[in-house]
């Protein structure tokens, strides 16, 4: 099937081997798998994806909502900073509400309290690449760091929920911390039901010790009498997607430069965001050295540098690779430049267009 670019393309087929892990570690941890929303909202494959997960978990009413209406299952309910609309809402589905505060915990735990309650911690441990995205970074606003203030709480609880981790792959650091979190936390743990231990958690990597690491999820489950949560969402996704990309003009300006009919500001923000260079399968084996960059005005719309095996031309397709996690779910009409149509190839190989978007879609947007 020709479809036109650019287009995001899902293959089922690479999703459902991270899915067939995850399955793996809910079965040797007796884990649960929530799929976080804020990484991978794309509907359209959640019907495969709810054979091998648990429910969602969202961070906001919208996502909440989604995953309640379009996943089924659980529906774990967390965000920074509800509103009292959001509280009354999202009490109609969610089977936990996670508060970010004591605060807010307070001012909702009435109208709440008909749920499953959990409170996010701070540790004040964690593991990222960028301070961007380190839940533990100086000042942080996400989680509760008072350890006797969540003490005179657990009464209104149900669970804990620890998200510390950005892209960690390394399980030994991974048994450190939980370690910490035992020993710092474990008195309270054992009057709990559950504990979340987030997301960011890249234990469907190529070679991750998968055994190993269920079996210290199983240790820590039975030590402190602790239903275990984990919130894959680059780890459910990650490798799973393309966006396909052609080439509309070559310019010089001491190197080659091919300019492509999408953006990375528009169509894979988080590049852009933690000035990261774009994957491309086999980008690094030809000699036609290019720069691929963007179609919108802003300068550093860079996709980044690559070597191709064949000189590209107008026309020429270029496909991105891992172009599932944070992508779709940034999208944005930044330039009014041509949003990508949405595509899926099924498990037998046939592929379903399940969204295009229009000059309608555009001016829907706005007001």
């Amino acid at each position: 099937m020709k479809i036109p670019t650019p287009y995001y393309l899902i293959d089922e087929k690479r999703l459902l081997r991270n899915l067939k892990i995850i399955q793996q570690v809910r079965e040797l941890a007796g884990a649960k798998a929530v799929l976080a929303l804020k990484c991978f909202s794309t509907w359209s494959v959640f019907e495969l994806m709810k054979q091998y997960m648990d429910g969602t978990t969202s961070s906001s009413l919208f996502e909440a909502r989604l995953g309640f209406e379009k996943f089924g299952k659980e529906t774990h309910a967390y965000c920074v900073g509800y509103s009292p609309e959001d509280i009354l809402a999202v009490t109609k589905f969610a089977d936990k509400i996670i508060f970010n505060s004591v605060s807010q915990l307070d001012r909702y735990y009435d109208i709440a309290k008909s749920a499953k309650l959990g409170l996010r911690v701070n540790p004040g441990i964690s593991y990222s690449h960028f301070d961007l995205a380190d839940p533990a970074r100086k000042h942080s606003r996400l989680g509760v760091v008072d350890k006797d203030e969540l003490a005179k709480q657990i009464h209104r609880l149900s669970g804990f929920l620890f998200h510390y981790n950005c892209e960690n792959d390394d399980v030994d650091t991974f048994c450190q911390q939980l370690d910490i979190i035992g020993d710092c936390y474990g008195d309270m743990l054992k009057r709990l039901q559950w504990v979340s231990l987030g997301g960011g958690l890249y234990f469907t990597k190529e070679g991750y010790p998968v055994e190993k690491f269920s079996q210290r999820l199983a240790e820590f489950a039975r030590e402190f009498d602790v239903q275990v949560y984990l919130e894959p969402g680059e780890s459910a996704i990650t490798g799973c997607a393309e966006l396909v990309t052609s080439v509309v003009d070559l310019v010089h300006n001491d190197m080659d430069i091919a300019i492509v009919d999408a953006s990375v500001e528009g169509h894979m923000l988080d590049l852009l965001i933690y000035r990261l260079s774009a994957k491309i399968d086999s980008g690094d084996a030809g000699k036609h050295k290019y720069i691929v960059a963007g179609r919108s005005c802003l300068a550093g719309d860079v996709f980044g540098n690559f070597q191709f095996e064949n000189k590209l031309e107008i026309g020429s397709e270029i496909r991105f690779a891992d172009a599932a996690g944070y992508t779709m779910v940034k999208k944005n009409w930044f330039n009014g430049l041509q949003m990508p149509a949405i595509a899926v190839r099924r498990l037998d190989g046939s592929i379903e267009v399940i969204r295009k978007f229009s000059y309608t879609d555009f001016t829907n947007s706005l007001s």
